[in-house]
């Protein structure tokens, strides 16, 4: 399945009640799921990974069909390589990941 197919099926399956929810609603509960994401990952359990990550994915594609935004154009910003310098692996230097207080950073490998 392509992302366009994935996206186009998301938005069979939940336009209308995206719609109704809106944007916020919407975008509420991707970082909810990116949350339960964050948990499995510190769990290790690939089951529950595999769904989780298939969830946040989800609630992304719904968030963006929102915004009128097609994943498959957005994705690629990346055809070419890293969109800052072009190449393919990345050869930008590395930067400092962000921080979140109270935020436990130490997630599982």
């Amino acid at each position: 399945m392509t992302i366009g197919e994935f996206q186009q099926l998301i938005r069979n399956i939940y336009f209308d009640k995206d719609s109704r929810r809106g944007v916020d609603g919407t975008y509420r509960w991707l970082s909810e799921e990116m949350g339960e994401l964050a948990r499995a990952l510190r769990q290790g359990d690939r089951n529950n990974l595999r769904e989780e990550f298939a969830d946040v994915l989800a609630w992304l594609v719904s968030l963006a069909t929102l915004k009128g935004i097609e994943m498959e154009a957005a994705c690629a910003r990346y055809s070419a390589g890293c969109p800052k310098c072009d190449s393919i692996p990345c050869r930008c230097p590395e930067p400092s990941p962000p921080e979140f207080p109270g935020f436990d950073h130490s997630l599982s490998q």
